[in-house]
């Protein structure tokens, strides 16, 4: 689903590793039905259709968040490598929010 988590030998893993160790960091995984509802609400609450991999990323700080490991005033930088445009094939029409680009109000609905 998300081709670009299915990394069978990264090439950097030793350097994600020593830096999750060096900052006392954290790694979890996310289900592919977490990383589709993480897809969904950038795209309604921040009009941003994310590739998978990135509502991953959205998936897991929120889970980190809500087990408290992430603290409310703690500032964290999420990526997003890609869009969503290449993997319309896993969101059935009308699942993700419609925008009106001619309507000067359109961004209203996503706050």
């Amino acid at each position: 689903m998300a081709s670009g988590l299915r990394v069978p030998a990264a090439i950097g893993d030793f350097l994600m590793l020593r830096v999750l160790a060096e900052s006392n960091g954290t790694a979890i995984s996310v289900s592919d039905e977490e990383l589709l509802q993480g897809v969904r609400e950038m795209s309604t609450g921040q009009g941003l259709f994310l590739c998978p991999e990135a509502g991953a990323v959205w998936a897991a700080a929120k889970t980190l968040h809500e087990s408290g490991w992430l603290g409310a005033d703690e500032r964290i930088v999420l990526f997003n490598t890609g869009s969503g445009l290449k993997y319309n094939h896993l969101y059935p029409p009308g699942d993700l929010p419609q925008l009106d680009h001619t309507d000067p109000d359109c961004l209203d609905s996503l706050a």
